[in-house]
């Protein structure tokens, strides 16, 4: 008995060897974190001062007196949430179902030249789109319209009120093949040959039927970490409207979104005690919608 008791305290203790460094790093860069930022939520503290205490008072004023909140942010929040969040994920899926139908060699390749861009958004930042949508003659887009005769002089493409948002959500769905993106490509290159005879055999008659029924269902645990992903991604995509228009606030708010907000407020006024406020309900919104996904793409067991 007391052999069987020193085993089992032995294995324990191994793979506590093996999984405390992740508990660490989880401790300090997240968990502890997000307890501060729900402390400072309740207090004022302008980074020079002692936080000061002042209860709920953060989250009213953001509910009831910020209207830049309520008329632009969260609109635009949920705008640009709403389409790059599940464009970019069902667009992930569609190029890695895509890829896996084609040989590997021809395969890997594209796959490195999609998900490149992820890779380097800051460099494609500076180096492709500011040029692309630069607001002089000389910037690819003015110029293709101007030689075409469709406008008549440069247009402020990301100083312009009207523009910025469309070019937002088009730039972040071209930088959103990321990780999830290969994770749903591994997952369906992992799936069983074997299942898609049967399906044929039960009375599977195309392609789509294919997918639906049996890809989809095989690949779930990639589905859900994709889902998870493009959720993060999207939300924390949301600082590339002031990449592009070079100002926080974007023009107008146009392209303010939560993340902007809380840097705003935070980096810029120097109010932590409300962007922490700002910033958990982010957290709730984030937490949500990834509990959404879990019901959709979970195991059921």
């Amino acid at each position: 008995m007391k052999m069987t008791m020193s085993k089992n305290m032995r294995r324990e203790l191994e793979a506590l060897f093996f999984v405390w460094p992740f508990v660490l790093t989880f401790t300090l860069f997240i968990v502890i974190p997000v307890i501060v930022a729900i402390y400072l939520s309740f207090t004022y503290f302008n980074t020079v001062q002692a936080p000061e205490f002042i209860g709920l008072k953060n989250y009213v004023n953001l509910l009831t007196q910020d209207n830049v909140f309520m008329m632009y942010v969260l609109p635009n929040t949920f705008k640009f949430s709403l389409i790059v969040g599940p464009g970019g994920y069902i667009l992930s899926f569609w190029l890695a179902w895509l890829l896996a139908q084609i040989p590997k060699r021809s395969r890997s390749v594209l796959t490195l030249i999609i998900y490149s861009p992820s890779m380097t958004a800051a460099v494609a930042m500076a180096v492709v789109w500011l040029v692309v949508f630069s607001g002089d003659a000389a910037g690819y887009l003015n110029s293709f319209l101007l030689s075409l005769g469709v406008i008549n002089e440069p247009i402020q493409w990301t100083q312009s009120p009207h523009y910025l948002m469309y070019i937002m959500i088009a730039v972040t769905l071209w930088n959103s093949m990321g990780v999830g993106f290969l994770a749903m490509l591994a997952g369906i290159l992992n799936i069983n040959q074997e299942q898609y005879e049967a399906g044929y055999i039960d009375g599977i008659k195309n392609r789509l039927q294919e997918v639906w029924y049996i890809t989809i269902p095989s690949m779930k645990p990639q589905m859900l970490f994709g889902a998870v992903m493009a959720v993060v991604g999207t939300f924390q995509a949301g600082d590339i409207g002031v990449q592009l228009s070079g100002a926080n606030p974007t023009p107008q708010y146009s392209g303010q979104v939560i993340i902007n907000h809380i840097q705003d407020y935070g980096f810029i006024r120097y109010d932590m005690g409300y962007a922490s406020a700002v910033s958990v309900v982010l957290l709730i919104i984030v937490y949500g919608l990834s509990k959404i996904c879990w019901r959709l793409f979970a195991e059921k067991d």
